[in-house]
């Protein structure tokens, strides 16, 4: 069957041919967008106040400006100060380490307790492990998360399973392990990558992920007085550019609990870490398209907060998920799969997931890789129009 045209006869199957073209042309400036590196962020006020729900103060008007080095370092200081039996220990700790977080430590608690270890992440973590059986709390610090594989075998053979292996008799519930995590600018594919969900698959660890000083010296806190082994990764990019009024007195906020940043009834942003920022740019972006969004911060990757995230989706209907870690296997793929089985009944389009790509971290297309306010904010206009169409295609058939 052919239509009739001054050029002559023009097939249906050339006809769709041409209208799929057309829907890909129209996506370039979306594609354009979602790949570019040129625009700079957004001008928006990143940082936050003390969440008074959450975090209960004796004296929330005794605060003082800090970036996430510096709340590491005051929240690291805290512990030291009042428990004599914790140890800070990693490489070029002593001096300060390579981020300058552990500065004058070593100079207030002395060589016994802030100290330098040889370059040997495995040798860090079997030694963190035999000091947490022995009753202490050592905080380790594996300088960045690409080298944390040496150490694997010890946290996922050994750490995590101390307690079950021994009957309860022993765990290594006192050791929380630093470390850095994530894209830097310039950090290549040794110095950029984001490792967590390499441990997702190991019972006994928990994994957590602060996206603002506020929030890494409270999870800190907690981790380090967890009665479960903890890695803590912290976001390097923002270690100076991240900063807050931070409470100056010891406070904790509960580890295994997501947080909503920000109500909306459209479409549920979930990420973590660095990613909140990206999202928080997209959602201001949908925002002046008339798209309410709703944006939960995960902070603890595992266990995660399930029930947080399926209120949230049973309300708007829509789920996106974000990372920098590739997006095969990744953090997302467990929670996209989760809430499915909860929710599907409830969702208005499939749940999509803006993540790093299935390679290697790059080191020039760094912008590239990683997600960014484009994507994101394209992905939700996907998401938004899915409806319009699946119900379109409903009253064709």
């Amino acid at each position: 069957v052919s239509t009739q045209s001054t050029w002559g006869f023009i097939s249906f199957q050339d006809m769709h041919r041409v209208l799929r073209y057309t829907r890909q042309i129209a996506r370039l400036p979306a594609l354009c967008r979602a790949f570019s590196s040129g625009p700079p962020p957004l001008k928006m006020d990143f940082s936050e106040t003390v969440n008074t729900h959450e975090i209960k103060l004796k004296e929330p008007t005794k605060l003082k400006k800090m970036n996430i080095c510096q709340a590491v370092n005051n929240a690291l200081d805290t512990v030291l100060k009042a428990d004599s039996n914790s140890y800070v220990f990693g490489e070029d700790v002593k001096f300060g380490g390579v981020f300058r977080c552990t500065v004058g430590l070593n100079e207030k608690y002395g060589s016994d307790r802030v100290f330098n270890t040889p370059l040997s992440e495995q040798g860090i973590i079997g030694f963190a492990l035999g000091m947490a059986a022995a009753g202490c709390t050592p905080i380790p610090e594996i300088q960045f998360g690409d080298y944390i594989f040496p150490a694997f075998d010890q946290f996922v053979n050994e750490v995590a399973k101390y307690r079950y292996r021994t009957a309860g008799l022993y765990n290594a519930g006192g050791l929380t392990c630093r470390c850095t995590y994530g894209a830097v600018g310039h950090g290549g594919h040794y110095h950029s990558q984001a490792p967590e969900a390499h441990f997702m698959h190991t019972a006994g660890l928990t994994i957590v992920i602060p996206r603002n000083p506020i929030q890494t010296k409270g999870l800190l806190l907690s981790s380090i007085r967890s009665p479960d082994p903890v890695i803590f990764f912290e976001p390097k990019i923002l270690y100076r550019m991240s900063e807050d009024m931070v409470p100056e007195e010891d406070y904790e906020i509960p580890l295994r609990k997501a947080e909503v940043l920000q109500e909306g009834k459209d479409i549920t942003l979930l990420g973590y870490g660095a990613s909140i920022r990206q999202l928080k740019m997209a959602a201001k972006m949908a925002e002046e398209k008339g798209i309410s969004s709703e944006i939960i911060d995960l902070r603890t990757i595992l266990p995660y907060d399930i029930e947080t995230i399926e209120k949230s989706v049973k309300k708007t209907g829509r789920l996106l998920i974000t990372h920098e870690g590739p997006v095969t296997a990744g953090a997302g793929a467990e929670i996209a799969a989760k809430i499915h089985e909860r929710c599907f009944l409830h969702l208005h389009a499939p749940i999509a997931r803006v993540c790093g790509y299935d390679t290697p971290f790059p080191f020039v297309y760094e912008p590239f890789y990683l997600p960014n306010r484009f994507k994101l904010f394209d992905s939700m206009l996907q998401l938004m129009e899915y409806q319009l169409n699946h119900i379109h295609i409903i009253k064709l058939s």
